[in-house]
């Protein structure tokens, strides 16, 4: 996600459009601190160990999720500064750096806690776009699409790995892992392409709406989310509906919701 309308704040240095500077385009320490954990996650869990290998599918799930997050602001920051917002690169948004979004422990921690409590793909880091410096509307939309599209891919791409290396269909705790964090992809597709206020699908059809209804998104975007939760929680319909979606993504690339739901088992293991 990333916060729609208006200027964002002034960056730090001058914004250049030449071609990008290596140090504000190289992966930080950081983001691949985050890819070895979660790749140490998927080692422990061929260790013969129950212990281990329930540690190696937290670890796996928890620190997947959080290089999805970074990845998909990611999205939103490359096309945003190929669009041109050439103050992302300043920001430090291309280094794909968890401490560069506008609230690291609101907006990257609390996504994790939620997880790791509940299962739930709550939306994660906010970039701020400068949208008076994107070319058009077209651009404007496609900035918002590009991070929801992200985990799409990223989710396509977990299930095809699992496909590939369990081709038999064997269901390891690896599997499961990997199936889990792929379904909680396309979760989190669905979930923020939904035209919320706050969420990427509204920013996706904002800069098409009349004057008033962008008011009214902006006055809505800190609490739409939140009820959306709600709903999605407290009404059972509703929540089953948005599984039922989300899981026939999953299939429609091959997933395997028997390993999802044991990733799921496994990663919850105090229930």
């Amino acid at each position: 996600m990333h916060p729609a309308g208006g200027r964002s704040p002034p960056a730090p240095g001058p914004c250049h459009t030449g071609v990008v500077r290596t140090q504000h385009t190289r992966p930080s320490p950081l983001f691949l601190a985050l890819l070895a954990v979660t790749v140490g996650g998927g080692v422990l869990t061929i260790v013969e160990s129950e212990f281990a290998l329930t540690a190696g599918v937290v670890i796996l799930v928890l620190g997947g999720w959080a290089v999805s997050l970074c990845l998909h602001e990611f999205g939103h920051a490359i096309v945003a500064y190929r669009g041109g917002d050439r103050e992302v690169k300043w920001k430090g948004y291309l280094t794909l750096d968890i401490r560069r979004y506008t609230d690291p422990l609101l907006s990257f921690v609390l996504p994790l806690i939620f997880l790791l409590i509940g299962g739930i793909p709550l939306p994660g880091g906010a970039v701020w776009i400068n949208h008076h410096a994107l070319r058009n509307k077209r651009v404007e939309s496609w900035v918002s699409l590009a991070g929801p599209l992200t985990n799409l891919v990223l989710g396509a791409l977990l299930t095809i790995a699992v496909q590939l290396f369990f081709p038999d269909g064997e269901i390891t705790p690896l599997s499961a892992g990997l199936s889990f964090l792929a379904l909680l992809q396309f979760m989190a597709f669905l979930l923020n392409i939904l035209p919320v206020p706050g969420l990427d699908g509204w920013g996706a059809i904002e800069p098409y709406l009349s004057y008033k209804a962008q008011v009214f998104g902006q006055k809505a975007r800190q609490w739409a989310p939140l009820i959306l939760f709600a709903v999605l929680i407290g009404l059972p319909a509703v929540g089953s509906a948005f599984f039922d979606i989300a899981y026939s993504i999953f299939d429609a690339v091959g997933g395997s919701r028997y390993s999802a739901a044991l990733g799921y088992g496994t990663f919850m293991f105090w229930r």
